[in-house]
């Protein structure tokens, strides 16, 4: 067994048995954050990652989705119509978001992204009669799929590792995928992939729509987390706090997310708790990823694990050269 799989076996075991060894239903709840929080990142990394398209508007098409959940919860849908009406508006959303900001790259598709989430978060604040405005929008429920009640931590945990795993699987197969190949390819060298015949246009778009069913699955998770919404969900601050996680536990590859939601998720809601300059600590820790990993935790953590290995097999094989020319 390689030293990957035996480290992706321990960290599947490590999120099976989570209930089993937090030490309280808060750090239950905490994890079912992170990983909720990981599912959206790795809708972003999706656009920022592989295709090297940064939004800065992504917390507009979770905060929809989300409006949209309680919103038909609330006129009287039941679970599943809400979901599955809120994933269709998600989708929409994604696909009119990606029409307008695929008309440019770089710092244009930035600033027309940014655009998008202030028109989305003036809505929330203003659109009174479908949000509620400043007092948010209740979800007094949650769903019980084949029975199963949602209510409890554990149980409400355990239905966000499964999407969590089904979205990282998706993830896996997309970028192995001719079109994962492809949006890769329009990353680094878009007029050269038009030269050669393949329609950047569509490959972006294309990878949007699987970024927005990201975006919605974690969307729909953060509204019956915390059975509440409100304007602030779709703030700029939102989607720049996403961006870090992305940025922080590498953009572009397949964990990263999550060791980056992990990341924002313990520092704002554990070391926040002793420590009151929590922003201050956070800012430093991105400081030093910067300097230290500027490709992020995940890779630059295997870059040096890498390193290290590689010195301790050459003193090995110098200490064995030694020790035969001495005999």
């Amino acid at each position: 067994m390689t030293t990957r799989t035996i480290s992706l076996a321990v960290g599947l075991a490590l999120l099976l048995t989570v209930p089993y060894w937090m030490p309280g239903l808060y750090y239950i709840n905490i994890a079912s954050q992170i990983l909720f929080y990981a599912i959206f990142a790795l809708g972003l990394n999706i656009l920022a990652g592989y295709a090297g398209l940064v939004s800065l508007g992504h917390a507009a098409l979770f905060g929809i989705v989300g409006y949209a959940v309680a919103y038909l919860l609330q006129v009287g849908f039941g679970h599943p119509a809400a979901i599955a009406s809120a994933l269709v508006i998600g989708l929409l959303a994604m696909a009119l978001y990606a029409v307008l900001s695929l008309r440019s790259s770089g710092i244009g598709y930035i600033m027309i992204t940014l655009a998008l989430g202030e028109i989305v978060w003036g809505l929330a604040y203003r659109w009174i009669s479908v949000t509620n405005g400043d007092n948010g929008i209740n979800v007094t429920t949650r769903p019980e799929p084949f029975g199963l009640l949602l209510s409890t931590p554990s149980a409400f945990y355990y239905a966000t590792l499964v999407i969590f795993l089904l979205s990282l699987l998706m993830v896996a197969v997309f970028e192995r995928s001719p079109l994962g190949a492809a949006l890769m390819g329009t990353r680094d060298q878009a007029r050269r992939m038009n030269a050669l015949g393949y329609h950047v246009w569509a490959i972006r778009f294309w990878a949007s729509i699987f970024s927005g069913l990201l975006t919605a699955f974690s969307g729909i998770l953060f509204v019956y987390y915390n059975q509440f919404i409100s304007p602030q969900t779709v703030a700029l601050t939102s989607s720049a706090e996403v961006l870090l996680m992305v940025i922080a536990g590498g953009a572009g590859t397949l964990f990263g997310p999550l060791v980056g939601a992990g990341l924002v998720v313990i520092v704002k809601n554990v070391v926040s708790g002793y420590i009151t300059r929590w922003n201050f600590l956070l800012g430093a820790i991105f400081v030093a990823i910067v300097i230290l990993m500027p490709e992020g935790i995940v890779p630059g953590t295997a870059r040096l694990w890498r390193t290290a290995w590689r010195r301790i097999d050459r003193r090995g094989k110098s200490e064995r050269t030694s020790a035969g020319a001495e005999q």
